[in-house]
């Protein structure tokens, strides 16, 4: 026979058991959904370094600079500060400028021996970098963490390629470790209540079972929650960065234009405070149209494209109107267009901006996704994510009141979308 202790002893375990289960769960549960937040945060950083780093090496003032000194040193005889301060002097503004605007921690441009250009140190500029850059100069991209000055770092080194094809430099862009962990710290911080008081509420509804299982269900969707919202905390960084890329197109315009307080007031406006230049004012509405226009046409020269530009005179050229046109032509071009026509008027109280081309056009099974997040017809070589512009343009106009009509160009036979928003008063 059965005792009474083995039996006192078979119901506690009993009763313990579904305490047991359900705390293993909720910790394995919380491990995971803190592990997908941190691989989260760490994917936007990358995504984050290498967009900046890749927009810069593209940029042709860097590359003139940098190419102006690629004779001032050889692997023997290293150039110093002196040699290169003709493009320091060039650079450095432009590298200040884009650490606060990015928020990253550092913009590094070397010449072709891996000696620094600039870095926000002054002393390190005119010294050979301690990491290994000799792939870079081969041509390879590198994306990961190493130790350099000011510390761990995530980094991206991106080539430097000269008007002859040759790799003239190198611009290195991190985010610090120590940063990375100290937003890492900050998103558990607001998990851990959530995970310690499921837990303690799991302890307690274990008492009676009907109750645990109820409360095990609401932690399921808590859980599933949690991660919607990691997911839409993704997707919003991702967006930050596509638009951080548009607007650094503007930036490369205005500084192009020579219109260097409108840059600075345009920083200004898009990122208060991140510039010593506070106080400064609005940026000048035309130069920025003019800027964000010439950073369109200058992708378009690249692919080989014409752009066809009608605007009404009634027309205020807005931001938001301004990052629909960008993002629209620029996703018409990427997609293999020869010719795209846009054109921008007003209906009534509505600004309606109509862009088409004369390329293959969009499948009629895919019409009703391809303003989607996420989706697109090109290839992602990136490995960045696409699918990201249209979205932009659809969020954009919901914002204003407006719309978009994805369709068929009758005029150039290619696709047609047509955005309507509301005007600014």
């Amino acid at each position: 026979m059965v005792g009474p202790r083995a039996t006192r002893t078979g119901r506690i375990a009993v009763l313990a058991l579904p305490s047991v289960i359900v705390l293993g769960a909720t910790g394995i549960t919380t491990f995971v959904a803190a592990s997908v937040q941190e691989q989260s945060i760490r994917a936007s950083v990358r995504e984050q370094v290498s967009g900046v780093a890749s927009s810069l090496a593209d940029l042709s003032e860097v590359r003139d600079a940098v190419a102006s000194v690629v004779d001032a040193g050889t692997p023997t005889a290293l150039a110093d500060a002196d040699d290169l301060a003709s493009a320091t002097a060039a650079l450095q503004p432009i590298a200040s400028l884009v650490e606060g605007a990015s928020g990253v921690s550092y913009v590094v441009v070397t010449d072709d021996e891996g000696v620094r250009i600039t870095h926000p140190d002054p002393a390190e500029r005119g010294e050979l970098v301690e990491t290994t850059i000799a792939p870079v100069l081969d041509g390879e991209r590198f994306v990961g963490t190493e130790t350099g000055p000011s510390g761990p770092t995530l980094r991206a080194k991106v080539p430097i390629v000269g008007g002859d094809g040759d790799v003239v430099g190198v611009v290195a862009v991190g985010v610090l470790e120590s940063t990375i962990a100290a937003d890492r710290e900050r998103a558990l911080g607001a998990l851990l209540p959530w995970s310690t008081g499921a837990l303690v509420a799991a302890t307690i509804a274990s008492a009676l079972l009907s109750v645990a299982i109820a409360r095990r269900l609401r932690r399921a969707d808590a859980v599933d929650a949690e991660s919607r919202q990691v997911r839409r905390t993704t997707d919003a960084l991702r967006e930050q960065a596509h638009e951080f890329g548009t607007r650094l197109h503007v930036v490369r315009g205005l500084v192009a234009q020579g219109d260097t307080e409108d840059a600075t007031a345009y920083i200004d406006a898009v990122a208060p405070g991140l510039t010593s230049g506070g106080g400064a004012g609005s940026p000048r509405r035309g130069a920025v149209a003019t800027a964000t226009i010439e950073a369109v046409r200058a992708e378009f020269d690249a692919h080989g494209a014409e752009l066809e530009l009608r605007v009404a005179d009634d027309v205020v050229l807005d931001d938001d109107v301004l990052l629909v046109v960008a993002n629209l032509c620029r996703n018409a071009v990427e997609a293999g267009a020869g010719l795209v026509r846009c054109t921008i008027g007003t209906r009534g109280r509505m600004v309606a901006v109509a862009v088409e081309d004369d390329g293959h056009g969009i499948d009629p099974a895919d019409v009703h996704r391809v303003l989607a997040r996420g989706w697109s017809s090109k290839a992602d070589d990136t490995g960045l994510g696409r699918g990201i512009g249209l979205a932009v343009v659809r969020r954009t106009a919901a914002d204003r009141g407006g719309s978009v009509v994805v369709g068929r160009s009758t005029a150039l036979g290619g696709a047609r979308l047509d955005v309507e928003m509301a005007v600014v008063p």
